[in-house]
């Protein structure tokens, strides 16, 4: 009878742990992503497969949100909130807008991709307000810019936001609130 009551408490036991997995793993809307291993997220990278990519309507003056740096430089930079978007890759792309004291300006279509910790301009503004396609490989989220973009506004916890929406709440906040908190020179 032992051996039955014992059999019967591993049973309850596994299925208790079983069940607690699978709650793990379940998205919680809100809550963000279930974490992955290291290896889950390698093997995520291995296969990665980039979403068909189409530029946006130049930016309006309207349109721009404003984001901070580093009190270091002198530029102002800018994202224009209505290229925001959130790829079926989990790419954020978006239109970036640098100005100088002087109002030189420099405008790219960019996407980071989060969990890559990676960058990728796919194209440059001309003077006439239209764009030129440029073919980059991804990079590293180095610059300083791309940085505080994934940082702060635009991967939370190291996941891609889940929508236009929650970016340009973001940025108008000053941040999302589910940031790492690390300022522009942080480590991450």
């Amino acid at each position: 009878m032992r051996r039955f009551f014992a059999r019967v408490a591993a049973a309850c036991l596994a299925l208790a742990a079983a069940v607690a997995a699978a709650q793990a793993t379940q998205r919680i809307p809100g809550q963000g992503q279930a974490e992955k291993s290291d290896w889950e997220l390698q093997q995520g990278e291995r296969f990665f497969k980039e979403a068909e990519v189409k530029t946006p309507p130049y930016f309006r003056e309207d349109d721009l949100l404003e984001f901070q740096l580093a009190r270091t430089t002198s530029f102002r930079f800018y994202v224009d909130k209505a290229s925001i978007s959130v790829g079926p890759d989990l790419v954020v792309r978006y239109t970036l807008v640098a100005r100088s004291p002087q109002g030189a300006e420099n405008v790219s279509y960019e996407g980071i991709h989060c969990k890559g910790r990676r960058h990728k301009v796919y194209a440059l503004g001309q003077g006439d307000r239209s764009w030129r396609p440029v073919v980059q490989d991804w990079q590293e989220a180095d610059k300083a810019w791309t940085r505080v973009l994934r940082r702060e506004y635009f991967c939370p916890m190291h996941r891609a936001i889940f929508s236009a929406a929650e970016g340009i709440d973001a940025l108008r906040r000053g941040g999302h609130p589910h940031r790492q908190g690390f300022g522009a020179g942080g480590a991450n």
